[in-house]
């Protein structure tokens, strides 16, 4: 085994230890996960699908997209729309500073730190292909993981503004991301696939 190949799996050792003491307990797959482990798991998998060739930091920045998420909770900022950015700042500020951290402990060098952390950092999107490829993925397994659930929780929201949701999801989203949702490769909660498709068509006239 390579000396890389064994930073890697200490760094995602480490990665799924913090994820592990979520206190947070869902159940998918016949048992019960810590939440953000589940989470994890799901990220790694949809980019196993979606980008196969993905470097090693390119795995552990997705793998460390929701590290220790539960330590910096929605309700501890005002529940407005200047507090909901202030906390989504300042969480992924500390989740990128986390997975770093991390990544130092496993012995990695400040290169490919400085990537890992820039990219669970949410930086420059459309401009950082590692950025971006976080945010194809954390789209992607939004859709086939989480949505359905999150329209659960939002019974009061109109079609235009699930649509609206879906289109800006969608223009985060890389055209070869836009690819791989629409071939087949994501299961799409079946419910909401004309709801998707209507807001994707709408999205791609908007871009015309």
């Amino acid at each position: 085994m390579s000396q890389e190949k064994t930073l890697y799996d200490k760094a995602q050792a480490l990665i799924d230890a913090a994820n592990s003491a979520d206190p947070n307990r869902v159940s998918a797959d016949g048992k019960e996960w810590p939440k953000e482990l589940l989470y994890s798991e799901r990220m790694s998998d949809m980019l196993s699908r979606y980008a196969p060739d993905a470097d090693d930091a390119q795995k552990l920045a997705i793998r460390a997209q929701h590290i220790e998420r539960w330590k910096s909770p929605r309700n501890a900022y005002p529940m407005d729309r200047i507090g909901y950015l202030k906390w989504r700042k300042d969480l992924y500020k500390i989740q990128a500073n986390t997975a770093a951290g991390l990544l130092q402990q496993a012995g990695y060098g400040e290169d490919d730190i400085e990537r890992v952390r820039n990219a669970v950092a949410k930086k420059n999107i459309k401009g950082n292909p590692d950025t971006q490829l976080l945010e194809d993925v954390t789209d992607l397994v939004f859709l086939e993981h989480y949505m359905l659930e999150f329209v659960g929780k939002h019974p009061d929201y109109t079609e235009e503004k699930w649509i609206e949701i879906v289109h800006k999801t969608w223009n985060k989203m890389s055209d070869s991301a836009h690819q791989f949702a629409l071939s087949g490769a994501v299961r799409l909660p079946e419910s909401l696939v004309p709801l998707i498709r209507k807001a994707v068509t709408d999205s791609n006239a908007d871009s015309q």
